[in-house]
């Protein structure tokens, strides 16, 4: 009898269909790329909308390169997309090469290999832009390198998103599991026989699923042989929610910002001290990075005799503030005689203007020191 039982068995497995009853599961959410590409395109939009000037005797020379830096760096990128991919690079890559083509074009090397020496320049071989390989090598001085010195963010970044990454799949693989529709369909024993038999099995089951995921409403038609039963109910309980895993997704965006030198309500989009916190991503994120890009512009496309001479690039970057913002504090300037009009149009971002009223310095007579009888000393 034990025997019989066996072969028994094994005549219901061989009479069970094939058919797919489960879908794959989702991709897990790349919240590690999300909260990077965050951060570092907030921080290269703000560096995107910067000025590049090169300044001698307080006026900006406008020549092909205040073009190319400005307006059209190569053939096939405005200046916005070309800052921008150099710093996504940059932070991203920990790193960024920028080489001139023949044609005065600026272009940033996708891919290449770096030979570093102790006393002597660092070259580049197989530098490569999109489908096109250099055969010759770069130098140090014939190119734009730009290093962000901080490989321990992408350690950083990693060993976060090891411990969050565990963390919100986990919420998100229970959210779905509380909310998965559980069901049945219970088969005649007469349609077990025959591939036509299984096809319409497998053809109602799919034609099912369809609906119930498609549509908010779906109705379930019964047909003779099959039965379809629902057993979700009574699954929502109480556990975690939406609010769980969004709350574990702000606290990993909040340590990437955190690293990066961004103040975290300003990711966010918190409108609270938000002048505060703008001038806290100026000062300790933006302005590191600027100064970054103008000292190796400095360094690449001057030469030492230039530079002591005055000559030098200056980098505007956008200002959080209206010029009106500022019309009282520059007045008290110009009032109590700290500083010229050249001196206050500068900071303003203005040119310096030819008009001789600029150059005095003026002094209202609130400021100044009067003698006993009202004569002016």
């Amino acid at each position: 009898m034990g025997l019989f039982d066996l072969f028994k068995k094994h005549s219901e497995l061989e009479q069970m269909y094939d058919i797919d009853l489960l879908e794959s599961t989702s991709e897990r959410v790349r919240q590690k790329q999300l909260a990077v590409q965050t951060c570092v395109n907030f921080i290269a939009r703000i560096i995107s909308q910067s000025e590049f000037r090169v300044r001698k005797d307080k006026k900006t020379i406008k020549d092909e390169l205040y073009y190319r830096l400005n307006v059209r760096p190569n053939k096939n990128m405005t200046a916005a997309h070309f800052w921008q991919t150099v710093v996504y690079k940059l932070i991203h890559d920990n790193e960024c090469l920028i080489v001139k083509t023949d044609s005065d074009d600026l272009v940033i090397a996708d891919d290449y290999y770096r030979i570093e020496y102790g006393l002597v320049e660092d070259i580049f071989q197989n530098v490569t832009v999109k489908n096109f390989t250099y055969q010759r090598t770069f130098r140090m001085s014939e190119v734009i390198f730009l290093e962000y010195d901080n490989e321990k963010l992408s350690k950083l970044i990693d060993t976060l998103y090891d411990d969050y990454g565990e963390l919100i799949g986990r919420l998100l693989e229970f959210q779905k599991h509380k909310n998965q529709i559980r069901s049945t369909v219970e088969v005649d024993g007469a349609l077990q026989k025959g591939k036509e038999g299984r096809n319409r099995l497998q053809k109602f089951i799919d034609d099912l699923y369809g609906a119930i995921k498609q549509k908010a409403f779906a109705i379930v038609p019964q047909q003779k042989g099959f039965k379809y039963e629902e057993h979700s109910k009574g699954l929502s309980g109480s556990g975690q929610s939406i609010e769980d895993i969004n709350k574990a997704t702000n606290g990993f965006l909040d340590q990437v910002a955190k690293a990066l030198g961004l103040p975290p309500s300003l990711i966010h989009g918190e409108m609270a001290d938000v002048e505060k916190q703008t001038r806290n991503a100026m000062l300790f994120c933006i302005d590191p990075l600027l100064k970054k890009i103008k000292d190796e512009l400095n360094g690449k496309f001057l030469e030492k005799p230039e530079f002591l001479s005055g000559k030098q690039f200056s980098i505007r970057r956008v200002s959080y503030k209206d010029i009106f913002d500022i019309a009282v504090a520059a007045d008290k300037w110009r009032s109590s005689g700290l500083a010229d009009g050249h001196e206050l149009r500068d900071k303003a971002g203005f040119e310096e203007s030819d008009d001789p009223i600029h150059d005095k310095f003026v002094m209202t007579k609130n400021y100044s020191e009067t003698l006993e009888g009202g004569e002016k000393i």
